[in-house]
């Protein structure tokens, strides 16, 4: 199948809605609409490049078409060149080592959920706009790559992957009694309490049962998710902006909507109170207690970093950004029960619960037509399938991919155009599968 070429075409916010659009569309019809992966590269189009770039090859903060696709493919390696950050150290040790066992997987091959559209694994990976993934079998790296503006050593913006990384700080309070999974929000937080939390308990952020409203419709111009950036800093907010100017002062205005504990329902603003819980239990900042906890802790090669608001608050629902290996060893350390770098980071009863999931009738409540049988559970998403499988999931194609049967650990960083998973899903999930079954013969 060819893909339309967008070589030399800029995509407006208006064509990016059109995009976006599509991502519940059969895949047949998403493919014919998306533009080539090859031509829409950083070296393709020449996104800042000289010194100084020319003036319409130049990526700013400012630029209101900044965060839109293909401009995309530099910015989410490049992110910290843009925004204020907070930094997560990666502590004095040396890296853990990351031994190779080279495995040629690019001739694997995969079926296209939905279509039955035959694909070689390295085809996935264009097709998906890949910018890096490394895949570890029984903890070794088998196979690694990197494409368009990533490189090893260079930190890529991991979206809503960071939920995971705060639903397991949170988990491993709770395991400490540090925070009570059973209490009310406002046990903690007593500045949401005529907000839609205050009478949610923390058990309900955690797993993202919560009544609010609040919608994640990237192709809505009017959706709250625009206006939380907004507040955060995260987009531009315009010169006559008189909205919440910090994450906290946003979180204090939403609304309820429906009632807690019914439903999943996958919302940003639930990993931000999540975020804010853990920072009031812990008494820590997130890029703190990360360090800390997990970061030091793994052997990581690259200090990470969150994105911040203008009070220097931390972006917990999607501005974490860290090098693709040291996401590959915080993936191989949930595969191994908590275990890594030759101590136990993590409780081995924070990962059991996760990997046992939550309830899958409330999941699929939510329409998820890749994700059937699925549930969420501490911030990650739990397949239930039968080599238990579980991941951590971004926008825009980022994910952690931990399959227990197969010993294998995929991370993956991209910048595919529609914002949404549906759109890769049919692709990824597949890939991911075939990999782990061409593992598991070798």
């Amino acid at each position: 199948m060819k893909f339309k070429s967008f070589s030399r075409q800029v995509l407006t916010p208006i064509t990016l809605a059109a995009l976006l659009s599509v991502a519940n569309t059969p895949l047949m019809a998403q493919t014919a609409a998306l533009p080539d992966p090859a031509s829409t590269t950083v070296q393709a189009l020449g996104w800042m490049q000289g010194f100084p770039p020319p003036p319409d090859k130049q990526i700013t903060f400012d630029n209101p078409v900044g965060n839109v696709f293909p401009r995309i493919r530099w910015t989410f390696s490049h992110i910290r060149e843009l925004v204020p950050t907070a930094n997560v150290w990666r502590g004095t040790g040396a890296p853990s080592p990351l031994r190779a066992a080279p495995v040629n997987l690019d001739g694997v091959r995969l079926k296209v959920m939905g279509t039955g559209e035959e694909l070689t694994f390295a085809q996935s990976l264009e097709r998906n706009y890949t910018d890096g993934i490394v895949v570890l079998h029984k903890g070794r790296v088998v196979y690694e790559k990197y494409f368009g503006a990533l490189t090893p050593e260079r930190p890529h913006l991991a979206m809503s992957v960071t939920k995971s990384f705060v639903g397991t700080l949170a988990a491993m309070l709770a395991e400490e009694g540090t925070l009570k999974p059973d209490a009310p929000v406002t046990q903690y937080l007593p500045e949401m309490k005529d907000t839609a939390y205050g009478d949610a308990a923390v058990r309900q952020v955690m797993d993202m049962t919560i009544g609010v409203k609040y919608s994640e419709n990237y192709a809505d111009p009017k959706a709250e998710v625009w206006d939380y950036a907004r507040a955060g800093g995260m987009v531009p907010q315009g010169r006559d902006y008189a909205g919440p100017k910090s994450f906290d002062l946003f979180l204090q205005g939403l609304q309820k909507e429906g009632e807690h504990g019914q439903a999943f329902a996958y919302k940003t603003a639930n990993a931000e109170v999540l975020a804010w819980l853990v920072r009031r239990a812990s008494g820590k900042s997130l890029a703190q207690l990360m360090s800390e906890r997990i970061w030091s802790r793994i052997g990581a090669e690259q200090d990470a970093y969150f994105m911040v608001d203008r009070i220097g608050t931390e972006s917990g629902g999607g501005g974490l950004n860290t090098a693709l290996r040291d996401l590959a060893r915080f993936g191989e350390m949930m595969r191994n029960q908590g275990r890594y770098n030759g101590q136990q980071v993590l409780p081995k009863a924070v990962v059991e619960d996760i990997q046992r999931g939550a309830d899958k009738a409330q999941f699929a409540k939510a329409g998820y037509t890749t994700l059937p049988g699925w549930s969420y559970r501490n911030m990650w998403w739990v397949s239930h399938n039968d080599h238990g499988a579980y991941m951590a999931r971004g926008i825009h194609g980022q994910a952690v991919y931990i399959d227990p049967k197969a010993q294998m650990v995929i991370a993956r960083y991209a910048s595919h155009p529609i914002a949404a998973n549906g759109a890769n899903d049919p692709i990824s999930l597949p890939a991911y599968q075939a990999v782990a079954d061409a593992l598991m013969k070798k």
